[in-house]
């Protein structure tokens, strides 16, 4: 059985996503830069909700994903309980 048991319907997200159009230093800035760029292109996208929700369901700990960072991730994981 394999370990990552994630279907290509559950990623069919990525294939439109804005940031698949820009580089990945926009949305894995260098500490202490600004994620504002990277928050407002996820404000724009359509797969936002998919990006975020799988950045939840994968416990992804860098990067901006669903315009969340990685405070903002851990804070809203914290508050689901």
């Amino acid at each position: 059985m394999p370990i990552n048991t994630i279907t290509d319907q559950e990623l069919s997200w990525q294939e439109t996503a804005l940031c698949a159009q820009t580089g990945p230093e926009l949305f894995f800035p260098a500490p202490g830069s600004s994620t504002r760029e990277a928050k407002q292109l996820c404000g724009a996208c359509e797969g936002r909700v998919a990006c975020l929700e799988y950045a939840l369901d994968n416990d992804e700990r860098f990067g901006v994903w669903g315009g969340l960072s990685e405070k903002e991730r851990y804070r809203l994981k914290r508050a689901q309980g």
